[in-house]
């Protein structure tokens, strides 16, 4: 198959192009830099140029493939509101280009706000509904587009892809920890979330696209629950730094922006994924990766 994939270059689509290219399939990526460019037909990959807001380069790539893989987010923290919108546009104009063709689209979405109590599971629809919810709702705009001939499957990744690399939460949790000289969770530590290792997401990726029915929610999870504590303690060993809890109050003060998601629990199962897909994940836990130095090597 081509597999035409935005996010190409990021963290977890670069390694979703080695995942394709690995298994025989031709990739094409977005790359919104000449520097873009060069790292994927480095790789063996084709290119489109342009970003999340050029619609039409967008198109041209989804009609051109035989899957869609929809992996780019803006991530602007200081502006939420406009990730949310460039990200429910994107959706609706990969989707619009794949109307009628039964080719798969796969778009990433996150597993934070799903449930309260308990982990949340593929049968737990997202509650983000229209442009002004969660990631513009798109999660719920792929899957209407089941109805229109296309193979959505929305693939919810656990808040922690680790790996060496990593720029995510755990990276600010640690450089957080550098700048306080102390390693922090938030009370006593029992917020949790879930984890699984890049590689893991990216097979995880390559068999939905190869395999998962039309309207498949797939959960890229392969531990269901570390703490907070646990993580803070990880980080605290790497650094041989101290490990102190935070008051909640003063979480946005030490951690900065990732303190909000650090003070909730975001974990889910993935045992309906592993069942459809005889998905069996593989690499290192989070503990271990960052014990072997991933964040601060």
């Amino acid at each position: 198959m081509r597999a035409f994939v935005t996010g190409a270059t990021g963290w977890i689509g670069s390694a979703v192009v080695d995942e394709l290219l690995a298994a025989g399939h031709q990739v094409t990526g977005l790359a919104r830099s000449e520097e873009g460019e060069q790292k994927l037909t480095a790789k063996g990959a084709d290119t489109v140029r342009g970003d999340l807001d050029d619609l039409a380069a967008l198109q041209r790539g989804a009609t051109q493939a035989d899957a869609v893989i929809h992996l780019a987010n803006k991530h602007d923290w200081g502006n939420p509101a406009e990730s949310d919108r460039a990200e429910r546009a994107a959706v609706a104009a990969l989707g619009d280009a794949l109307v009628g063709t039964n080719r798969p689209l796969i778009v990433a979405s996150a597993l934070s706000g799903l449930v309260e109590g308990r982990p949340a599971t593929e049968a737990d629809p997202s509650p983000a509904v229209g442009p002004d919810s969660n990631r513009g709702g798109s999660e719920n705009l792929a899957l209407d587009y089941v109805t229109k001939g296309v193979r959505t499957v929305i693939v919810r990744f656990a808040p922690s892809v680790h790996g060496h690399g990593d720029w995510g939460f755990v990276n600010f949790l640690t450089e957080a920890a550098r700048k306080q000289s102390t390693s922090g969770y938030i009370g006593d530590g029992s917020t949790a979330w879930s984890a699984v290792h890049r590689t893991d997401a990216a097979r995880l990726i390559r068999l939905g696209m190869e395999q998962a029915p039309a309207g498949t929610r797939l959960h890229a999870v392969a531990e269901e629950k570390v703490t907070t504590k646990e993580i803070a303690e990880a980080i605290g060993h790497s650094l041989d730094l101290p490990v102190i809890s935070i008051a909640p109050e003063d979480a946005g003060a030490h951690f900065g922006f990732v303190g909000h998601f650090f003070a909730s629990t975001m974990t889910a199962s993935s045992t309906a994924t592993r069942q459809l897909l005889s998905w069996e994940p593989s690499g290192p836990t989070l503990i271990e990766d960052i014990a072997a130095g991933a964040y601060t090597a």
